[in-house]
């Protein structure tokens, strides 16, 4: 075997962390392929004897790559409070495809990815590299341009943030419990129902098209928007989005939003809709079949 192909079978053994790295850190499977890609382009045009750790090499690229990435759409947002949710990954209710299952290890929900987005990029890095993946402060430090205890304070400053995301119960037949009530009430109409079963501090986070993205807190008032599930009641699928349960929106066979909840304790604490039509062509509905 030549060494071009042994570095490329080596590669190849870190293909799945990398992914993996990217994508919490971008929360895109595109930009997160475009990253490993990029991340193989370096490797092949690099004397791979002068690598000593192959593995932590490829993690410092893969993390520099995600921190321009995530500078430059920093710097392109005009709105720094506007709704930007995650590509979510959808699945069967039947389970998780296995190549996306070590994108979703530790509860990497949406919820989670929702707090990610209000870090800076160094932050995000330096949590996702040390809190994830355990990589260590000094390399981080290479990657984000500060000292090892500046790293360490970016890792710090995020956890803090980040504990607040709720993590979904665990038992999807619960989740999917909560959730077939909160669609029955919403079909029927059933105010009362409704604000019964979402927890009374619950987030409505609606990502559309600029003019329609939206937050909505407390009960009262989600309950209010979530009347209208009821004109999409025939054409709701039950799936899995980041691996707890959502429905998917698809009148006429066209995909039109993407819902995904975080059931916590037997309520419904926050719910992500995606309901941009561009950013829907973008994920893979093709797992689901029919």
């Amino acid at each position: 075997m030549g060494e071009q192909a042994v570095l490329a079978e080596r590669f190849e053994e870190n293909r799945g962390r990398l992914r993996a790295v990217a994508y919490r850190m971008l929360g895109s499977l595109s930009e997160a392929d475009d990253a490993v890609q990029e991340a193989w382009l370096r490797l092949s045009r690099t004397e791979a004897d002068d690598i000593q750790n192959l593995t932590a090499w490829l993690t410092t690229v893969v993390g520099r790559v995600c921190l321009d990435l995530l500078r430059s759409r920093k710097s392109r947002r005009e709105e720094p409070m506007e709704v930007h949710l995650p590509e979510p990954i959808v699945s069967p209710l039947e389970g998780v495809d296995p190549e996306h299952q070590a994108l979703l290890a530790d509860s990497v929900g949406l919820a989670l990815f929702v707090v990610l987005e209000t870090l800076s990029p160094a932050e995000r890095v330096a949590f996702v590299l040390h809190d994830m993946f355990e990589f260590p402060f000094d390399d981080i430090a290479s990657i984000v341009g500060r000292s090892p205890t500046a790293a360490r304070q970016l890792a710090s400053r995020a956890r803090r943030r980040v504990q607040r995301a709720p993590v979904p119960d665990s038992d999807l037949d619960h989740q999917r419990e909560v959730v077939e009530a909160f669609l029955t009430a919403s079909r029927d109409g059933d105010l009362e129902a409704l604000v019964a079963v979402l927890d009374p501090e619950v987030e409505l986070r609606v990502d559309a098209a600029r003019s329609a993205s939206k937050v909505v807190r407390g009960a009262s008032e989600v309950a209010r928007q979530a009347l209208a599930f009821s004109q999409f009641a025939p054409f709701l699928r039950r799936v899995l989005v980041n691996g707890a349960m959502g429905v998917v929106a698809a009148p006429q066979g066209r995909v039109f939003s993407l819902t995904g909840f975080t059931v916590r304790d037997g309520k419904i604490v926050a719910m992500d809709i995606l309901a941009d039509l561009e950013r829907l062509r973008r994920i893979d509905f093709s797992v689901l079949g029919g």
